[in-house]
């Protein structure tokens, strides 16, 4: 931590031995191990679940739909929420621990709910357990899981340590993965066990494993007394100033697409697998499918990085589109008996996902350090946030709305399926996600950071520190170094507010930040309470299958709540603004340097002068 950093955290700077003792390897196993089981359980959730509560629990798969669509909608809004009371928190536990030994158990325990609905329980009943159930997973996950890779950052402030760290709980997370993917299948087999019997077995196990796992973190690994009293920076200037950095609009652009492709194979898989190539045994093939996706995109990954030493990340990672998009729309050819070929075409298509395992998030943390050239910040918290919820957003209709529209065409459980049904499966899991990919690769080519521009913004931050001004390497602009204190802090607070809403302060008076907020507010929390309206109506019964429009206005009702969150965040620093705490002239300034970073696609620096404290 530098000097204002220890500022921020209220003492001084810390030991060399908190920056650059290594961690120890107990260290990296108890912060990795976790992610074995949370991974683990991911897998029969979004795989497994739909198609067994379809077909053996006997759910109208439209209610499964608006189950999966509401679920991830406050997935996406804990997202920002938990982080935020993750950062305020202070306990004697500090900021993070608490959390991961509340909501672990408690995931564990709606996990095995999920996986083992009660026998009795058809249609409707088994419609409201899977939603409650499906719902309570997700919150209890978040409640666990962003404490847990918040703390990871901040048990080591050193570059390689951090790499070395993160490297330990990917590996657990690829191998939780491939265990889940493959013991359903394996279980059946070799167990004679039914659905019920294997998924009984296999809730226990995990919602044990991730509570143990959880609970010797907890006890084991301390927190930086530093970091628990460290300041967080505002979420919402956060968001606003990564919306100006272009190479993060172009990275996230060509990510949120590409999670479309990612959302809809682990949704359809099974239904491929059973109603389109159907084999003799779709649960065992499912778990070999998945074992060889994921198991060739985990050995890939040395490969992936030889090749981004010598071509760079970016080619890397363009190279890799061409086995996801090939592989994709190869098996829309395919038909029944064809398991061998699809096994070979998803092991292909698996090479290229573990690409994208390690490029997009080296990648993004290039961007944050061209957004530290700019505000002199690391905002990788921030940054983070922001990446997880708008793809999530964008993922729900990708999960969700397959299995609505499969509903719609006549979709029966446990049969031979409708011509028009297995063409809508094979077009959706095959089609879809090799287009969604071309897609992303387009934007994907644009990204401007390469290895020399990379390490030209380095360069211009080590200038910054020694109080010299630098070139921004993308446009060629002099970038002055970013200065700490009140002037700071005043471009922060004014990045509450969009171009628009301060031209119209200065030019309608003081009130009007307010009244902007406010309208905008009202305008989205009525989408989402008209979207409550118009489900409730919709769904008078649940014997009958809602349909695919449901699970849209779910999404739509979703997104438009979190936008009312966003704006409800502003309210208060609309108000002071309106009381006249920064001059109208500082606003002016300010509103130049926000043009200047539009034009250019980069994050704006504080402005020149200010008297407000945003705290």
């Amino acid at each position: 931590m530098d000097s204002a950093d220890a500022k921020i955290a209220g003492g001084g700077s810390p030991t060399a031995a908190h920056a650059h003792e290594p961690l120890t390897l107990k260290i990296k196993l108890l912060y990795g191990a976790p992610s074995f089981a949370g991974a683990a359980m991911i897998i029969p959730i979004f795989i497994n679940m739909p198609k067994f509560y379809a077909d053996v629990v006997l759910v109208p798969l439209g209610y499964l739909a608006m189950a999966i669509a509401v679920a991830r909608s406050l997935d996406a809004l804990s997202d920002p929420l938990m982080g935020w009371i993750s950062d305020h928190t202070h306990t004697r536990l500090g900021r993070r621990r608490p959390y991961m030994l509340i909501g672990a158990p408690l995931c564990g325990v709606a996990f095995f709910c999920l996986l083992n609905p009660p026998a009795s329980f058809t249609g409707g009943r088994a419609a409201i357990w899977f939603g409650i159930t499906f719902i309570l997973y997700f919150i209890f996950h978040t409640v666990y899981v962003l404490p847990h890779y918040a703390l990871g950052p901040e048990l080591t402030q050193d570059y390689n340590e951090r790499s070395t760290l993160f490297a330990w709980r990917e590996s657990f997370t690829i191998l939780g993965t491939i265990v889940a993917a493959a013991a359903p299948g394996i279980m059946m087999q070799v167990g004679h066990l039914t659905e019920r019997q294997a998924y009984f077995r296999l809730g226990i196990f995990f919602s044990v494993i991730l509570t143990v796992l959880y609970t010797l973190l907890v006890l084991n690994i301390k927190e930086r007394p530093d970091f628990v009293a460290r300041e967080s920076n505002p979420l919402v200037p956060g968001v606003r100033r990564a919306l100006r950095n272009r190479p993060f609009g172009i990275l996230l652009g060509s990510y949120v697409v590409g999670s479309i492709a990612g959302a809809i194979p682990a949704t359809m898989m099974p239904f491929f697998n059973a109603y389109v190539i159907r084999p003799a045994n779709p649960t065992f093939w499912l778990s070999m499918l998945l074992l060889g996706y994921f198991g060739f995109g985990f050995i890939s990954m040395p490969i992936w990085v030889w090749i981004a030493r010598r071509v760079g990340k970016l080619n890397a990672w363009l190279a890799s589109f061409f086995l996801g998009i090939s592989g994709g729309a190869a098996m829309f050819l395919l038909g029944p008996g064809d398991v061998w070929y699809l096994l070979v075409l998803i092991c292909w298509a698996g090479i290229g996902f573990g690409a994208g395992l390690f490029l997009t998030p080296s990648m993004q943390a290039d961007v944050i350090d061209y957004d530290e050239l700019y505000t002199g910040k690391r905002r990788e918290a921030q940054y983070t946030a922001f990446w997880s919820m708008l793809p999530k957003f964008v993922a729900i209709p990708s999960a969700a709305v397959p299995i609505a529209i499969l509903a719609s065409l006549g979709y029966i459980p446990n049969a031979i399926q409708a011509p028009r049904v297995v063409f809508a499966i094979r077009a959706i899991f095959a089609l879809g996600p090799a287009t969604c990919s071309v897609l992303s690769f387009l934007i994907a080519r644009r990204f401007p950071i390469t290895e020399t521009i990379l390490n030209q913004i380095l360069d211009g931050i080590k200038l910054h520190e020694r109080a010299e001004a630098a070139v921004d390497p993308l446009t060629g602009a002099i970038v002055p170094p970013p200065t700490p204190g009140h002037d700071e802090d005043v471009g922060w607070f004014l990045d509450y507010f969009s171009s628009g809403e301060l031209k119209r302060y200065l030019a309608k008076g003081a009130s009007q930040p307010v009244r902007d907020v406010l309208t905008a507010a009202a305008a989205s929390i009525g989408v989402t309470i008209l979207s409550v309206i118009y489900v409730l109506h919709k769904v008078s019964s649940l014997s009958t299958d809602p349909g695919a429009m449901i699970s849209l206005i779910v999404v739509a009702g979703g997104l438009a709540l979190a936008i009312f969150a966003f704006h409800l965040m502003r309210l208060g620093p609309a108000r002071r603004l309106a009381a006249g705490e920064v001059p109208a002239d500082v606003v002016r300034a300010h509103l130049g340097q926000v043009v200047e970073a539009l034009q250019t696609g980069t994050p704006s620096p504080a402005v020149a002068t200010g008297v407000v404290n945003p705290s």
